[in-house]
């Protein structure tokens, strides 16, 4: 995963993303480099538009986004509705001592 993030890195700085940079932020990371994997990466990364990819993301993140909102409001109108069938079923037992 640290390549992919080294990746979107030297992205974000506007670098290019090749084997060498990669090579360079993980060994500065304190880490071992592994050639295979950062070939990998860059291989993989090759003809991506990151900055599509990118905003393809958050696009399908905001459904998800708004249904987390929602999800919480709906718990609380079924906890609502539990609270109102309680207290009718306090109220018939009250009324049922005063008969009983």
């Amino acid at each position: 995963m640290e390549y992919v993030y080294a990746a979107m890195l030297l992205h974000a700085l506007g670098k290019e993303i090749n084997e060498t940079n990669i090579k360079n932020i993980i060994a500065a990371a304190g880490a071992q480099p592994d050639d295979a994997q950062i070939k990998s990466v860059v291989t993989a990364l090759k003809d991506v538009d990151i900055d599509k990819v990118i905003s393809e993301a958050q696009v399908a993140q905001a459904p998800a986004a708004m249904a987390a909102q929602v999800a919480p409001a709906a718990e609380t109108k079924k906890e609502e509705h539990k609270d109102e069938a309680k207290s009718a079923e306090e109220a018939a037992a009250g009324l049922s001592s005063l008969f009983g």
